[in-house]
């Protein structure tokens, strides 16, 4: 057995050992939860439901593991070829460094840690955004019981927040950086308002500094949100006191030292930290019928609206009866939760305006979108209004999202080619591999390409072999063994037969020998493709030495 392969059985070995040491208490859970059903048998589907989340509200997070653990069990099933951010990040995880780019560097560092640990595969990847998702889902519902007077607040929130679109389609879809900036959301919330509940404490102000430095370095509009929250806290007398207190500098020094390493590569690398953002944002300027300003405005309030049009429409269906009461009932919590969305809005606001900036995405808004459920969540509690009743259809309504996309993104893969819908699933990675591999000649030391998506898909085929994107140098080729050096590059498209021009001026730049005199042309049949439909892969050999 190979030593890669022997260390990841021994992994393996570890995960069943831990696996059986808690099977009791799995065990026992799962007991409890098939006696609960069982006495509720002969009830219908809402009222065993209610029963269920009224009677075991913590049952919450059983049920949004198993939805993150579903999720991961399907990417798993479906065909090991990646989407655009998981490519980028199996190709990220080859280096450990202060900086990546347009993106900043958390979810890289996290990505890079399991890849360490347990090898590039589809499952560490979407272990790693899960693992997010549900910590984030976790946090939120934590903090809405924080703030309520209510058991089922949490539910309330939590299903609430699911009915948000970057939560239950995009996150899954292809987010990775938004996914941990969620996170660091939902750690922030309940690190800052349980600061402000109990009697100062360093290790809650620690928390709040952990939460705005991992917030951070995970996307560069989370520093907006604290921003947002200490202006919100103002207006109340008896929370500035928590600002003046001398545990801020502890808050402080903790998140310096988490965002210094990265604030270091930023002073250095500004253009490439912020170049690919500002020119999204004025996507389109050039085209632009209103002033730049008005453009940029009107563009942030339709995204604003795109984000939480559905979650207003949830909650406004099943509260139509009581809107009244909620709206005017409030809570310490409504206010400062409510001054904190505005402050957020009228700040990105000034941002669009100072930058002459004229397109604004709705999943950058994600981060501040997401305090609405919890908003409406302490409005209902605020309002004294028992969300017994609405929990089933509410529940109905998130898990048909949630649940719904991933499967639907797991049946596309073998639906879509009945249509002719193919996507990146369905690119032969694979396929391609087993071609090269059976070229007569030893292994490649390392595989040249010229796109991200090629990139991390091959390092997933080809695990143990170094890949070098062109324009991504990390000098990886400097340190090569002698041996072949593998150029692969997609060949789909008029004039891509030929050697790509930036796979070429990068093998000009090393001590190689073109082994071949033109390149090998291969068409491998699509993943669950129908019969004939092929994908076009080209590659050469170099001998490098």
């Amino acid at each position: 057995m190979k030593p890669r392969a022997a260390e990841r059985c021994g992994w393996l070995s570890v995960v069943h050992r831990r696996a059986s040491g808690n099977f009791r208490e799995l065990r026992l859970v799962a007991l409890s939860l098939a006696r609960d059903i069982a006495t509720n048998a002969g009830e219908n589907d809402g009222g065993r439901m209610r029963s269920l989340l009224v009677r075991r509200p913590d049952l919450l997070y059983v049920l949004i593991a198993g939805y993150c653990l579903l999720s991961i069990i399907l990417k798993v099933l479906r065909p090991d070829s990646l989407e655009i951010d998981e490519s980028e990040q199996a190709l990220l995880s080859q280096y450990l460094l202060l900086g990546y780019g347009a993106q900043p560097p958390f979810y890289n560092w996290l990505q890079y840690g399991v890849v360490a640990l347990f090898g590039i595969s589809v499952a560490s990847l979407a272990i790693v955004k899960n693992g997010l998702l549900f910590l984030f889902l976790l946090f939120y519902g934590l903090t809405a019981r924080l703030l309520s007077s209510s058991r089922l607040a949490p539910a309330v929130a939590v299903l609430g927040v699911l009915t948000l679109p970057p939560v239950f389609l995009l996150s899954q879809r292809d987010l990775s950086h938004t996914v941990a900036a969620l996170f660091a959301v939902s750690l922030f919330l309940y690190g800052f308002f349980r600061a402000l509940k109990s009697p100062p404490k360093v290790s809650h102000y620690l928390l709040v500094g952990v939460a705005v430095g991992l917030g951070a370095i995970s996307k560069y509009n989370f520093v907006i949100l604290p921003v947002a929250a200490l202006l919100a806290i103002l207006p109340e007398a008896k929370l500035r006191k928590y600002l003046f207190d001398w545990r801020v500098l502890a808050s402080v020094a903790v998140c310096a030292m988490i965002v210094a390493p990265h604030a270091y590569w930023i002073v250095n690398n500004l253009g490439h930290a912020t170049g690919v953002t500002v020119a999204e944002m004025k996507e389109g300027a050039d085209s632009a019928r209103l002033p730049h300003a008005i453009q940029g405005l009107v563009s942030l309030a339709v995204s604003a609206l795109k984000g939480v049009a559905l979650t207003l429409a949830v909650f406004g269906l099943l509260f139509y009866a009581d809107v009244g009461k909620i709206l005017r009932a409030e809570s310490l919590g409504t206010r400062v939760i409510g001054r904190m969305i505005v402050a957020c809005f009228l700040i990105i606001a000034f941002i669009v305006v100072a930058m002459d900036a004229t397109h604004i995405r709705a999943k950058w808004l994600a981060l501040f979108t997401a305090l609405l459920p919890l908003y409406l969540t302490l409005k209902i509690d605020a309002a004294d209004l028992d969300p017994a009743r609405r929990l089933p259809a509410l529940f109905s309504i998130s898990g048909i999202l949630s649940v719904g996309v991933i499967v639907m993104l797991w049946a596309r893969v073998f639906v879509g080619p009945m249509i002719g819908d193919y996507s990146f699933a369905h690119t032969p990675y694979n396929g391609f591999a087993s071609t090269v591999r059976a070229d007569p000649g030893p292994p490649p030391v390392a595989i040249v390409v010229d796109d991200r998506i090629v990139a991390g898909n091959l390092r997933i085929q080809f695990p143990d072999t170094p890949i070098i994107l062109t324009g991504f140098s990390q000098e990886a080729e400097k340190h090569l063994p002698p041996g072949r050096i593998l150029a692969a590059w997609s060949a789909e498209g008029k004039g891509r037969e030929e050697v790509p021009p930036r796979i070429t001026g990068l093998l000009q730049l090393m001590p190689v020998r073109i082994a071949d005199a033109k390149p090998t042309i291969v068409s491998v049949p699509y993943n669950a493709g129908r019969p004939g439909d092929t994908y076009t892969f080209a590659y050469i050999w170099a001998d490098f030495h």
